[in-house]
This record gives C-alpha cells, sequence and structure tokens, in this order.
C-alpha cells in the first residue's frame, strides 16, 4: 500500500471512472450557469451535453477556482490517515488556483510536521494535464516514492506539448478574445487558431489555418514534430490519449 496519494484538480479532464480506476484524487472547480452554482464534478451535476447546449444557446457562464478552505479540508483526510501528498495543479498561467494550493499547503505543513505536502504547477491544462496524471499513475505503481515522482515531474513537466485547435470562434467572440468583426471574417473564411501553452503556461495563438481538415492535419504535424522518439512513439501516446480522452 503507497504511503502517498497523487490528487490533482477537476481540469484534467479526465472521466471519474479513470480518476477512482488509477486512484487519482481530484478537487473540484465551480461554474456558474445562468446564475446557478455548479460544480466540475465529471459530469454529475449536469450532464456534459445539456451544459453544452446551454452554452450553445447562450448561456450566461463563468468558472471559479478551487478556494484555500477548499484545498485544506480536501487534503486534511489524508494527512490525518498518515499520508503524504503530491498535488499537481491547473497551471498557474490560466487560474489562481496553484497560488491558493502553495498557501493551504504552507499552512497544512505547519499542521503536520511530520507530513509531506508536495504542491506542483503543471504548466498544461486538460488533455496533456490528463496525460501528466496518468505517467504519474503508472510511476506510482511501479513502486516510486512521492519523493522520486515530485522530483521527475518538476524537471520534466516541459517535455509535455500542449497542442490544439478549434474550429468555432463564437466563445472566443463571447469571451472578448477576439472582436465581433475580427471573429465574423474568421467564421466566413473557415479560420481555425491552432495554439499551444508557453513555458509560462499561458495559451498562446500560434498559427491561423483555413478548413478543419487542414488544422486537424497541421495540429498532428506539430505533434509529431516535436514527440520524443520520433514517430512511434508519438503514435502509442496519440492512442492512449484517444483512449482516455475519447
Amino acid at each position: 500500500m503507497n504511503d502517498y496519494v497523487i490528487t490533482c484538480c477537476s481540469t484534467a479532464d479526465l472521466s471519474k471512472e479513470y480518476f477512482l480506476n488509477r486512484d487519482i484524487k481530484v478537487v473540484y472547480f465551480h461554474f456558474e450557469l445562468d446564475g446557478t452554482n455548479y460544480l466540475d464534478d465529471c459530469g454529475e451535476s449536469i450532464p456534459p451535453e445539456l451544459l453544452f447546449e446551454k452554452m450553445n444557446n447562450g448561456a450566461d457562464t463563468k468558472t471559479s477556482q478551487v478556494s484555500v478552505g477548499e484545498y485544506i479540508d480536501f487534503w486534511t483526510e489524508f494527512l490525518d490517515a498518515g499520508m503524504d501528498i503530491l498535488h499537481i495543479s491547473l497551471s498557474s498561467g490560466l487560474s489562481g488556483s496553484y497560488n491558493s494550493a502553495v498557501v493551504a499547503k504552507n499552512f497544512l505543513s505547519d499542521k503536520y510536521p511530520d507530513r509531506k505536502v508536495y504542491v506542483v504547477d503543471s504548466l498544461g491544462a486538460s488533455s496533456g494535464y490528463g496525460l501528466i496524471m496518468d505517467t504519474l499513475a503508472d510511476m506510482r505503481d511501479d513502486g516510486k516514492g512521492v519523493d522520486e515522482l515530485h522530483d521527475w515531474i518538476e524537471e520534466n513537466k516541459l517535455r509535455m506539448h500542449h497542442w490544439f485547435y478549434s474550429t468555432d470562434l463564437s466563445f472566443y467572440i463571447r469571451g472578448g478574445r477576439i472582436s465581433k468583426t475580427a471573429g465574423m471574417v474568421g467564421q466566413l473564411l473557415s479560420i481555425c487558431p491552432l495554439l499551444n501553452m508557453d513555458h509560462n503556461g499561458h495559451l498562446m495563438p500560434r498559427e491561423k489555418v483555413r478548413g478543419k481538415t487542414k488544422i486537424m492535419k497541421r495540429a498532428l504535424d506539430m505533434m509529431e514534430m516535436h514527440a520524443d522518439g520520433g514517430t512511434g512513439i508519438f503514435r502509442k501516446m496519440l492512442y492512449v490519449s484517444l483512449d482516455v480522452h475519447g
């Protein structure tokens, strides 16, 4: 039995079943939909299909991070059970949740001086973040300790490249990321932005490509270009990601 737990934010975007099967503990973000608050609890509070339908129909949406108090409550159960903690946070370039986790960690380290609480900024999000958690779960299951996992992820987290694209500019327009005029022109021309995460964990637009087929190919090209070990390793990682994230 392991004497530590690995934890992450719900924004790693794995399914509840996957979190349970890999024994990854999850702390939930929040979101607001037309004035009603929900937990980002893997679709239990509101089915994803209904959420996306409401968003597509223009529902007012907001997100909120995990608070210091929520982190303290979440981790206390494990610390009381005599377990150390390795928490991998959503990128600090996207959310203040990492900072909240650090404040909670400092509080709990004083309260539980014999326990280790590590907080690591993933500098990532979504599927790439999920693959990081999956890799750490593999290492834990292979018998590696919490110190080894912590040192490894701090050294290797920037080797995870996060490339993705959008084929619909509606939410960029609604969120003010692009102007209505630019958005309308982009939609007429079928412009699809290709983005990735920089080394500070910020979302960065890299290219504008016309058409869904071309943007999919370009994203695959970039992923293959940067894959450690060449094409074979890239294809294996792609299949694992498709299996985990659908």
